[in-house]
């Protein structure tokens, strides 16, 4: 896990090796200035595999475009009030540029830094639009830009399809406030009839009404949808456990939810989709204008399986399934 309050300083190297040449005598000063370095708040808003992802790609991004750069990283811990503190904070202390990683952090880090000028780069924000945090998918929004993981719902359904093929009902468990899933929610209600499901859907306000979410969920469906919602990510666990219990096959909606117990995904990659964000926030830093700059939304997606999980539950896994899949059956190492 990242230690979210740890000012990391990198680029190093860079600053090193100018540092060195000047001491050989043999260049001039115009050719040994170091670049700038940018000083950089990036903002989580809650602390999970997915989102740790954004952030390390977020940073092989800004690396691989050579940018100099200074990160004070900071998780909202789902908190919405600590997720404004922060950002707060961050325009007060004077950063060059700021990331919201999550729709909640990205509209924290806008609102906040948008009367400084102080540009903003989101992260995996499934519809930036309804988030308004984009004019259209052709047009950013003055001050903020960056990349959506708008999920595969197709991709996920045709998986759950071929896995399940005799399932019936699908269940997706989602907190209300949270743009991003309801969003989602509404991917799904099109899409789900064309694959011969039925949705069932439970909102939530809060983590302490998944519980009771959960218990009414897996008796009214034959298999769970999980998304990118950050309340439930966040309480995987919880769902994981009493789903298990009944023997309800719980579809994650990337990687890291795979590794951590659910039994498949179509989903992106999250250390891709930072990736991006770092490279988009490094032309910013260089002077592109951000309000001409789209957002970008990650399309491609891959199959992850953990045999595991589905042993465990009663479920095989087809052959089909098996042989373009990318098996994950431990949890990842924070």
């Amino acid at each position: 896990m990242k230690n979210f309050k740890k000012v990391m300083a990198i680029g190093m190297a860079a600053a090193l090796c100018a540092a060195s040449l000047a001491g050989c005598g043999g260049e001039t000063a115009d050719s040994t200035e170091s670049e700038e370095t940018y000083k950089i708040g990036v903002l989580q808003y809650a602390d999970h595999p997915s989102l740790d992802n954004c952030l390390t790609g977020f940073e092989q991004g800004l690396e691989e475009e050579g940018i100099v750069y200074e990160i004070t990283a900071q998780s909202a811990k789902g908190d919405d009030a600590t997720n404004t503190q922060i950002a707060q904070q961050f325009v007060s202390q004077g950063m060059d540029l700021l990331c919201g990683i999550a729709t909640p952090s990205a509209q924290a880090c806008y609102n906040a830094a948008y009367e400084a000028g102080i540009p903003v780069i989101f992260n995996a924000v499934s519809d930036p639009v309804a988030a308004k945090l984009a004019e259209s998918e052709t047009q950013a929004m003055d001050g903020i830009t960056g990349v959506s993981d708008m999920l595969p719902v197709d991709e996920q359904l045709k998986l759950i399809r071929e896995m399940l093929p005799d399932a019936k009902t699908i269940g997706i468990l989602y907190t209300t406030s949270e743009a991003n899933s309801v969003s989602t929610i509404e991917s799904y209600k099109e899409k789900v009839g064309e694959y011969g499901f039925e949705l069932v859907e439970k909102g939530i306000t809060n983590a302490s009404e998944i519980p009771q979410a959960v218990d009414l969920l897996v008796n009214e469906v034959d298999c769970i949808s999980n998304m990118t919602d950050n309340t439930v990510v966040a309480n995987l666990p919880v769902l994981l456990e009493k789903a298990n219990a009944k023997n309800i096959p719980v579809f994650g909606s990337e990687e890291e939810q795979v590794g951590n117990g659910c039994i498949a995904s179509a989903g992106i990659d999250y250390i891709e989709l930072g990736k991006k964000a770092g490279v988009m926030a490094a032309k910013v830093l260089r002077g592109e204008d951000i309000s001409t700059i789209p957002y970008e939304t990650m399309t491609e997606s891959k199959i992850t399986i953990n045999t595991d999980a589905a042993e465990a539950i009663g479920v095989t896994i087809p052959q089909s399934i098996t042989d373009r899949a990318e098996v994950k059956n431990a949890p990842s190492e924070s």
